[in-house]
Formats: structure tokens, C-alpha cells, sequence
């Protein structure tokens, strides 16, 4: 749906009459009105007291604000039908449907949206005045037109296209891109966990149990992962990516039907921006651009909500640009900017037709890869991986474990039983994790350990942290400066240096670069990219800045 972002609140609110009237309302009951801004800032997460105002594509505005008690709450502001306009609406959308089997069948969504705008412009006329609807008669294929003013029109249209092109009542929470998370627990609890404000309740509301039930039926009937009573659970993406849980009986789910979110984000967040929140420092930034460049492989690991695949897909540019690279995963969140990019995803089609995620690292090692990504490891396939590994090919992926003494007990053990002398392949882990620091929740990279190796003397694996988070400071500190294995062993010799430790110079030149970036405000993902491809090719000369 092609959405227009209002800039000014005057403007705003003449565009959207529902918008000053909300306003109007909230105004009597608060005293006050909302700070309108057109784009939201990091800053504001330490606003003690928010009431901000903000578009996310016309006709729809979401309110964050602080009630007397201090609890946030997340307002989705979209038009709203009472009893008349209900009546008016039901009637043009009738009359739409009597002529839609008389159109071609569209076959896309832009296809579909000209077809809506064509049949609504057929069935409707404008007039100055609201008239009473008394309802309509029986027509043939030339009925005569329902009058609506031009408010309801405008109305109409969005919520007939909110229905057949958006995800109904959720339609304001995909359109922000500040969620991260939307949880719903029957019909009348709907709970968001925003980028800024964390998580908070909200307005959107589905009615009842049953015409809930009745809109998870479509919406896996739309995604081509039906559920029933029969199936209950179900997991499947959105149109836009977004990847879903669903838990459809009300005998499974309690509360009634239930269902959880987890938002897509259409442009990844680059490295340089997660430097600048602090999730990790310029200087590990580096160290994992020159670990890229030169065929490491690195596993993201982490509790549940800790950013694993923001900062996976955060570090893909540093692999170079001319690398064929090779995705598998169950649900598409891996985003790659290399043209040769090669997506699997997994398929469930019963027994026969079924292809998992060991079916898809297989297949990779015939495909001649420079880089496998691995969107989650946690079951039989990670034993692929660590054949990958071992044949050459490097392997990114996301595990989920807290340190890399559980991460290693993971591979060892059931189902993955990865021989613990193989645990080398892999040569550096990021853990990262949600914080809570000053009233805050955060996402910070805990530490970075390479891998040296299984000694049999020692009876396990021997790994080395090279960069630490202190969290007194809220700093990432470098303990492996002249005391990297995987710098010095590995990449220093891969990359022909005399004295191995000149590979540190090197790692300085890309912090550098990459807090230049920042003071430069190139924080956008394909910027980043660019910059990062441009000097693979050209080296310091094709940088836009000066060093």
C-alpha cells in the first residue's frame, strides 16, 4: 500500500480529520498534546515521561506516551468506522465484490491495489454534505453510486486496502519500523517491544476469540501455512518478511489464540550504526572486517532477543565483493548486498517433499560457495557446518548459548555430536546479550574468544578472549592486542607479513576508517557497504573522506 508521510502537524491534521479529533479528545483528558516528530532518536529511550507523536504512512499515526502512573503506552491512530459509517462501508464493499469477478484476475499487489482503486471509483461518488444511508437496493452491474464525502472515501479506501493488501487490525505495527516484536494473547492484549520504548501495551484489538480465530485462518491461508484445530501451531513470514509464531486452539492456548512477531526490518542496521549505540567498538568492528576478508569463520552466539542476526547481517559487507555467498534458513532474515547471493530456505511439505536445513548445507558444499550463512544453527545440521568448515568452505551462523563453554558443550552433544577434536574449524565466537544498565535494556557484544584448539593434554579446547565488554565504563576492551591467535597464526600468514605483528597496524587503519565513517554520519547499511567495497578495490584512495 503507497503510504504519504505528513511532515507538519497542521499539515497532518488536515489531511487526516481522525488525527485532530484523537487529538482534540486527548487534549481534554490530559491537558496537553503530543511532541509531533517525523523521526524518532536514540535519545529519546531516556525521556522520563514521552508523549510523542509520529507518522508512519498516512492515515495512520502511532502515539507513545506516560500516563499519570508512569506507564507507557503505544496508541495506533487510524480511521475508525461508527455505526452509520459501518452500514455505508459494509454497502461499498458489496457492491465491489458483485463487480470483481468481471475484472481480470490481478496478479500482483500493485495489480490489486489499481484493481481496488478502479472498482471503489465506480461504486462511489463525492458529495459536499453527509447524507443519510438508508441502505441499498438489489442492482444490476450498473448500480447507482453510494454518496460518501470525501472524509469517507478517504477512510474507506484505507481500511479496504488495510484488509485485502495489509494484515487488518496489525496494519499500524508492521508499518513502524520501531517495533521489533508484537505479542498477542487473545483477542484484546496486544503488546509491542519497541526499539526505543521497550515494550508496551496497546489499542489494538481484535474484537473476539472468534473473529480472532477467523483472521488467523486467512493470514496462514496467505502465507501457505494453514492452521486448524488439527494443526495449532504454526510457523511461517509475512509478506514483508516478518516471521510469525501462530497458536491457534484456544485447548493449546488458554487466553485464547495467540500469536508472536518478529518484525523484519526492509534495510539492515549497518556496522558503523551499531557502533555508534555501542553494541561493540570500532576496534572489534575491525577485527571481525579482517576476519571476513580473510575466510574465518565466525559463529554470533547469544541468548534469545540479543541482536544475534542484526549483527550477523551487520557484518556481510566486510566479505568481499566478489565472493559467492550461500544462505540457509528457515524463515529469510539474512540480508546480502553481494550479487551473487544464492537463498535457500527451508521447505515443510509433509515427510515426502520436506527439505531441512541439513538438506540445504549439504547441497552447499556441492554449490562451490566463498561464504556459507547459516541463519540459526541448532540441531543435526551443525555437523555440516563443521564439514564445511573442514573442506574450506568459512561458515557464518547464529547459535543460541550464553558463553562459549555452553556453545561448546552444545556441539559436542546431542543432537549436533560434533567430535570435540573438530571444535577448531570453528575460529571465533561473538557472544553478545541484552543488558540492563542505568534503567536502560541494551545489546552488547560480551566478548570475542577464538578458538586455538583441542589439546589432549589439557583434556579440551584451549580458546583466547581477544576483546571483553567492561561494563563499569561501557567499553569493549582489547585484550588481545600481540596475543591474537587468529590474527597473528592465521591471517598475518595468510596475508604474507614477515613479522605477523603488523597485522595490528592493519587493524587500527580499519578502525579508523570505520570511525571516520562515523564522524562523516555514514550510518546508512548500503552506504557502509559501498565505502567498505570501494576500498577493497582502491584501497585508502577510494575512500570519500580523507584518513
Amino acid at each position: 500500500m503507497r503510504a504519504v508521510k505528513s511532515d507538519k502537524l497542521d499539515i497532518a491534521v488536515r489531511r487526516n480529520p481522525h488525527l485532530g479529533r484523537y487529538l482534540n479528545t486527548f487534549r481534554k483528558k490530559e491537558g496537553t498534546i503530543p511532541n509531533f516528530v517525523v523521526q524518532l532518536t536514540r535519545d529519546m529511550k531516556s525521556l522520563p515521561r514521552p508523549n510523542i507523536l509520529y507518522p508512519v504512512g498516512d492515515p495512520v499515526f502511532i502515539h507513545v506516551y506516560a500516563d499519570r502512573d508512569g506507564k507507557k503506552k503505544y496508541i495506533a491512530i487510524e480511521p475508525k468506522l461508527g455505526k452509520e459509517e459501518e452500514k455505508k462501508f459494509n454497502a461499498v464493499l458489496d457492491a465491489m465484490l458483485e463487480l470483481a469477478p468481471y475484472e481480470p484476475s490481478p496478479e500482483s499487489d500493485d495489480e490489486m491495489e489499481r484493481l481496488i482503486d478502479r472498482l471503489f471509483d465506480r461504486v462511489t461518488t463525492i458529495t459536499s454534505a453527509r447524507k443519510e444511508f438508508k441502505g441499498k437496493s438489489r442492482f444490476s452491474l450498473v448500480p447507482s453510486k453510494i454518496p460518501l464525502t470525501k472524509e469517507e472515501a478517504y477512510n474507506f479506501r484505507y481500511l479496504i486496502k488495510r484488509e485485502v493488501l495489509g494484515t487488518g487490525p496489525l496494519e499500524p505495527l508492521i508499518r513502524d519500523p520501531h517495533i521489533e516484536d508484537i505479542h498477542v494473547i487473545g483477542s484484546k492484549n496486544t503488546h509491542v517491544v519497541h526499539k526505543i520504548f521497550d515494550m508496551m501495551p496497546t489499542n489494538v484489538d481484535f474484537g473476539n476469540d472468534l473473529r480472532m480465530a477467523e483472521y488467523l485462518k486467512n493470514l496462514g491461508e496467505r502465507m501457505g501455512r494453514p492452521v486448524s484445530e488439527k494443526e495449532p501451531i504454526v510457523d511461517g513470514s509475512l509478506p514483508d518478511g516478518s516471521r510469525i509464531n501462530i497458536i491457534y486452539s484456544t485447548d493449546v492456548s488458554l487466553k485464547g489464540p495467540s500469536f508472536t512477531i518478529r518484525k523484519f526490518t526492509a534495510v539492515p542496521i549497518s556496522i558503523t550504526q551499531l557502533i555508534n549505540w555501542g553494541t561493540l567498538s570500532a576496534e572489534v568492528a575491525a577485527y571481525l572486517w579482517l576476519c571476513l576478508e580473510y575466510g574465518m569463520s565466525i559463529w554470533v552466539s547469544g541468548e534469545t532477543a540479543s541482536g544475534k542476526t542484526t549483527t550477523l547481517n551487520a557484518m556481510i559487507p566486510f566479505i568481499k565483493p566478489d565472493s559467492k555467498v550461500y544462505t540457509a534458513e528457515d524463515t529469510p532474515e539474512v540480508q546480502v548486498p553481494h550479487p551473487v547471493w544464492q537463498q535457500l530456505n527451508t521447505r515443510e511439505r509433509g515427510e515426502a517433499g520436506k527439505v531441512d536445513l541439513f538438506d540445504l548445507l549439504r547441497a552447499a558444499l556441492r554449490s562451490r560457495p566463498n561464504y556459507i550463512i547459516v541463519g540459526e544453527i541448532r540441531g543435526k545440521e551443525g555437523s555440516i557446518a563443521f564439514q564445511a568448515m573442514q573442506t574450506g568452505h568459512p561458515v557464518l551462523a547464529t547459535f543460541h548459548a550464553g558463553s562459549v563453554k555452553k556453545l561448546i558443550q552444545r556441539l559436542t552433544g546431542d543432537p549436533i555430536n560434533v567430535p570435540i577434536t573438530f571444535v577448531d574449524n570453528l575460529n571465533v565466537v561473538l557472544i553478545q546479550q541484552a543488558v540492563y544498565r542505568k534503567g536502560q535494556f541494551l545489546r552488547r557484544c560480551l566478548v570475542i574468544e577464538e578458538i586455538e584448539g583441542y589439546y589432549e593434554e589439557i583434556g579440551g579446547v584451549v580458546t583466547r578472549s581477544v576483546f571483553e565488554w567492561d561494563s563499569v565504563g561501557d567499553e569493549h576492551v582489547f585484550r588481545g592486542l600481540y596475543n591474537s591467535y587468529v590474527l597473528e597464526n592465521k591471517i598475518a600468514q595468510t596475508a604474507g607479513y614477515e613479522d605477523p605483528r603488523e597485522i595490528y597496524n592493519e587493524l587500527e587503519l580499519r578502525s579508523r576508517i570505520l570511525t571516520r565513517m562515523i564522524e562523516e554520519k555514514i550510518l546508512d547499511y548500503y552506504q557502509v557497504t559501498k565505502v567498505i567495497w570501494n576500498f577493497y578495490k582502491k584501497g585508502i584512495e577510494g575512500l570519500p573522506f580523507r584518513m
